[in-house]
């Protein structure tokens, strides 16, 4: 394909064969099924059935040619085969349904493992576990990450849209897939290593959850990559600017709306209850009263986000184990779980939901900005540029962070803060950059191929891991006694 020479350092986008249209829209799941772990074909090109994000999507994007310098822009503007020499690397040559990004891979790849690593080495390492309020730990990092990578991923996805209706259909579906799969893992469907049943109680399952908040994220943003993107070809940083102008006021929207609700809802007292440790059945559980009356309030007790969570949901429906149990104040083993201290306040036992409403709001501001970081990866042809572009950014970003917070607005990652909006997505930008300039400029691909094969099967490992099953399994390798098994001899799982 002939690129016109104004176009400078900007690629449009070239058309798709019928082919590729249908793969652009069976990028994510086969919306015919929701088979999570099958795998079909479309075109000779394998699409497994997995959602966004955890999930494999087959992200696609037209790479740069092989150079001396990996950095340096192809002389020539043309794309055809004839052009590569018989030496050039596989990973760079050109095809009718473009390359696939390796890098989105190993980095999603990568955030699994990260997920892993705190989900079962939290409790024994509490530095790298959440963090009980403000402040920032590897573990905080991890959803951003996904939400990040799902922004991403839809921009490779939407490059080419045949109708919009049947694109926000086809999201819609997904949506309802993954909140549907967030409800089974996280409502109470399936517990704990030793006691692995089936069962749910109506009245305490947990709407809101780590797959749920995905999936309003993926929504979002997919409807406003669908409706929201211009006609403009862009040939000038300003027309790329002009093209996806409207995304831009829609991350400004959703970041005001979080603004104005988080300091200007006025919070009141509120109660809940605490069953009572007594083996009765006709003890009377224990009432707790916490004291409010307050606006702007970004503490675990008095914070807006909790308020909208128990007047939508219910207490009732939220998280049990409150990420600030293990503060200082709640907890006498902080920053882990343990008794409560003499004179703890009241709201210490209180359930709050770390993935509510509001503060999925934020999240959603998340992947739009990984939607913009797919963007440059459409529309810029040479790696030095899409780095550039990557990197003043997220530089920026991780800059406003630690200026928020030094103003008052601190990094919380249950709250969602903007600080900590800005610093997890500047870091997923710089790390992204990292990736890619290891993984699909010097195809240094032998090295990450384990995280390769992760990112292409995460939501497997994801829902192995989610229910349980993967230490199970661990568990069957022992060593002379059953008992001295994986699990037990590594105090890295719970």
């Amino acid at each position: 394909m002939s690129i016109r020479k104004d176009m400078g350092k900007y690629d449009p986008i070239k058309p798709l064969h019928d082919c590729d249209l249908a793969n652009e829209t069976a990028v994510l799941i086969n919306p015919d099924s929701l088979t999570l772990f099958s795998v079909s074909h479309h075109c000779n090109h394998s699409h497994e059935d997995v959602e966004m994000a955890l999930l494999d999507s087959h992200s696609r994007s037209p790479l740069p040619l092989h150079n001396a310098n990996p950095l340096t822009p192809p002389a020539s503007s043309k794309l055809d085969d004839a052009q590569f020499s018989s030496s050039a690397r596989p990973v760079l040559r050109s095809s009718p349904q473009g390359q696939r990004l390796a890098s989105l891979d190993v980095f999603r790849g990568i955030t699994v493992a990260l997920m892993i690593v705190v989900d079962y080495g939290g409790g024994v390492m509490p530095a790298i576990n959440h963090s009980p309020w403000d402040g920032l730990t590897l573990a905080d990092l991890v959803m951003p990450f996904f939400l990040f990578i799902v922004g991403v991923s839809l921009a490779l996805a939407y490059k080419k849209i045949p109708s919009r209706g049947i694109a926000t259909q086809k999201a819609v579906l997904r949506t309802l897939k993954l909140l549907f799969l967030g409800l089974f893992l996280q409502g109470g469907f399936l517990h704990g290593i030793n006691n692995l049943t089936y069962g749910v109680d109506i009245q305490q399952i947990r709407w809101m959850g780590i797959l749920q908040r995905i999936a309003i994220a993926y929504f979002l943003a997919a409807v406003c990559e669908i409706w929201l993107k211009g006609s403009d070809y862009v040939n000038s940083e300003t027309a790329l600017r002009r093209k996806y102008q409207l995304q831009l006021v829609v991350a400004v929207i959703l970041t005001t709306l979080y603004l104005v609700l988080s300091y200007g809802l006025y919070v009141p007292d509120w109660e809940y209850q605490v069953p009572s440790q007594s083996t009765s059945n006709m003890a009377s559980p224990k009432i707790f009263s916490v004291k409010c009356g307050t606006r702007g309030d970004t503490g675990p007790a008095c914070n807006a986000v909790g308020m909208i969570d128990r007047k939508i949901f219910g207490i009732q429906h939220l998280y049990k184990r409150p990420i600030y149990a293990r503060s200082e104040q709640c907890s006498i083993n902080s920053p882990d779980y343990g008794p409560l201290p003499p004179n703890a306040p009241s709201w210490c036992q209180a359930p709050f939901d770390p993935e509510g409403i509001l503060s999925t709001v934020m999240a959603v501001v998340t992947c739009l900005v990984g939607l913009h970081y797919g963007h440059i990866i459409v529309h810029f042809k040479d790696h030095r540029d899409r780095m550039l572009h990557w990197i003043i950014p997220s530089s920026c970003l991780i800059v406003l962070a630690i200026g928020l917070d030094f103003l008052g607005m601190h990094i919380n990652k249950v709250l969602y803060t903007v600080s900590y909006m800005s610093v997890t997505t500047g870091a997923a930008g710089l790390l992204f950059t990292g990736i890619y300039l290891m993984v699909d400029v010097y195809r240094w691909r032998r090295m990450n191929v384990v995280m390769e094969w992760m990112g292409k099967h995460a939501l497997v490992i994801y829902v192995l891991a989610a229910c349980n099953v993967l230490p199970v399994v661990l568990q069957g390798f022992y060593s002379g006694q059953p008992q001295n098994n994986i699990v037990s001899l590594l105090p890295l799982m719970k």
